[in-house]
């Protein structure tokens, strides 16, 4: 493996780490020079990708990992120290997609993706914070939506993903003096993912024809910005949201409004 060495002596836990974005941040991560720890409860494929980047001659370790038990992040914490001595980068990528409206969400299901999104991430967020200060600090990124930002049609997705937005900035203002820096990345919709697996055609077509950049990011482009924050190239940076969507949130009505009326004059014009 060619190290480019943005990350060069740092070691990261990357939950959500068997696929999707998560998969495509560790690759980056350990090619960047960084000793990566996979944490998922997807044994198998987390496990291969371990062995890829050994392979590539880079340094990974898997960790089966459920984010919402306290244990399994105090086995995390342990190993990151037992094999690596130290933790300077922890991503919470792991999360859930909900489209519930609130007049049909059950207990059962909100429970589940609020422990997912919004408690996995503090409670790992919690668990590693004295082992990142110990090693002299360090850099939290948590992975939120656009759905942070804006209306959303679930609502127990809606919450967490607004509530990391207040865990990241709590955070990051009571650790500063730690040395550790904590941040939030927004995407919009990401191809290749999950989250985006169940989408019908219609959605997506909908979904590119609203994006004023005309498609759904690629996991390489959310992961690009993830290494940023991860790295000493974003040392001025805390407690801040990173907006990655194709400018969705801040010219996506005015964009929709232009494509509607085109279609508008072109149906005039038959």
């Amino acid at each position: 493996m060619q190290e480019k060495g943005r990350l060069k002596g740092k070691v990261a836990l990357i939950t959500g780490a068997s696929g999707g974005q998560g998969l495509v941040e560790a690759e980056l991560f350990a090619a960047e020079g960084a000793a990566v720890i996979l944490a998922d409860v997807a044994d198998a494929p987390a496990k291969a990708l371990a062995r890829r980047i050994v392979m590539r001659g880079g340094h990974a370790a898997y960790l089966k990992l459920d984010v919402t038990k306290t244990a399994h992040w105090t086995r995390a914490v342990n190993l990151a120290r037992r094999e690596f001595g130290a933790l300077h980068v922890l991503v919470n990528n792991a999360g859930m997609i909900s489209r519930t409206p609130v007049a049909e969400v059950t207990d059962a299901e909100w429970a589940r993706v609020l422990a997912v999104n919004l408690t996995g991430p503090m409670i790992g967020t919690r668990a590693v914070l004295p082992l990142m200060r110990d090693s002299g600090g360090g850099s939290i990124v948590n992975i939120s939506s656009t759905a942070a930002l804006v209306g959303h049609p679930g609502v127990c997705y809606a919450a967490s993903k607004w509530g990391l937005r207040g865990v990241t900035k709590a955070t990051a203002l009571q650790y500063v003096s730690w040395g550790v820096r904590v941040n939030s990345v927004h995407p919009a919709q990401v191809s290749e993912t999950g989250m985006t697996a169940n989408a019908s055609p219609a959605y997506r077509d909908a979904n590119n024809q609203a994006m004023p950049l005309g498609r759904a990011a690629r996991p390489a482009e959310i992961a690009q910005c993830v290494l940023f924050l991860a790295s000493d190239e974003s040392s001025y940076i805390t407690g801040s949201e990173i907006v990655v969507d194709g400018g969705a949130t801040s010219i996506g009505f005015p964009h929709v409004r232009n494509v509607l009326a085109d279609q508008y004059n072109k149906r005039k014009r038959k």
